[in-house]
């Protein structure tokens, strides 16, 4: 599970350093997510977990008379986000925690996330203040399907069950990467929250997580600081470290193709309404 303190602290900064990777293996999402959220009547949009702001950028320019606000805990990630506005006027970053924030210039029609809703501690508590940011609008976001049915995570499983068994011997965390694995569980939270009842779609993309003139170096470097391999990786010493790093570039050039080290990886995409 990511603490919210590890948003604000190292998660986040390892993010922000590494958002041109990141942003790469979501890359799908944003134009999934701007497909269901068109059309779009209304002015004011809500992007949780902005992150770098790819998505918010990604809305920003297909709907140039709305106004993107997004949103993220990471003090790090937001100023990345700035750092990339390149002039556009109708997209702004704001640090905060989504479960608490409340903005001084009103409410929202749309509500959009990608990857972003996962990690709450009280997640009917967090959507049900959502509800109240979006009162009359519509709320979307995409999530992780389970481990197994995402490959980058089923084809780590061997060189997890040979170096961290007991990584998999614990169960799934209620907040974290793949917390809304199970549909009936987002239904539950939603309806708690005062959403109606979710369209949730299966929505399936390629992760590209290495690229360029050497993308099995790319794919070492993304798995090195980003994700669950990286955070395994925290809690070695440097022997174990090295046999692991070993093993896990076998699997990088397993999946390596045309245009980089690839996996299939297996999400949910959520539509709801106030």
């Amino acid at each position: 599970m990511l603490a919210p303190t590890e948003w604000q602290g190292k998660t986040g900064e390892a993010w922000a350093e590494e958002w041109r990777r990141t942003d790469r293996t979501l890359a799908p999402l944003n134009q999934a997510l701007l497909s269901r959220a068109l059309p779009f009547e209304g002015r004011g949009i809500l992007d949780i977990g902005c992150g770098a702001g790819a998505t918010s950028f990604a809305f920003a320019d297909a709907l140039p008379d709305a106004g993107i606000t997004g949103l993220d805990l990471s003090d790090a990630l937001v100023a990345a986000a700035q750092a990339r506005m390149e002039g556009r006027a109708n997209v702004r970053f704001v640090q905060g925690d989504a479960g608490r924030w409340t903005p001084d210039d009103g409410r929202f029609d749309l509500i959009v996330s990608r990857h972003g809703v996962m990690f709450f501690d009280d997640p009917v508590a967090a959507f049900t203040h959502l509800h109240a940011l979006v009162p009359a609008g519509r709320l979307l976001f995409s999530c992780f399907r389970g481990p197994a049915e995402n490959e980058w995570m089923a084809a780590m499983r061997a060189i997890i069950e040979r170096h961290a068994p007991q990584a998999l011997a614990a169960p799934l965390p209620a907040a974290g990467p793949f917390a809304f694995a199970d549909p009936g569980r987002i239904e539950s939270i939603l309806r708690s929250a005062g959403f109606a009842p979710p369209l949730v779609e299966r929505f399936d993309f390629d992760f590209l997580v290495g690229a360029g003139d050497d993308p099995i170096a790319e794919a070492m470097a993304y798995f090195r600081r980003i994700g669950p391999m990286a955070r395994l990786m925290a809690e070695m010493d440097e022997a174990k470290k090295a046999a692991f790093l070993a093993d896990l570039k076998k699997v990088a050039a397993e999946h390596l193709r045309a245009d980089g080290v690839a996996f299939r990886a297996a999400a949910w995409l959520v539509t709801s309404r106030a």
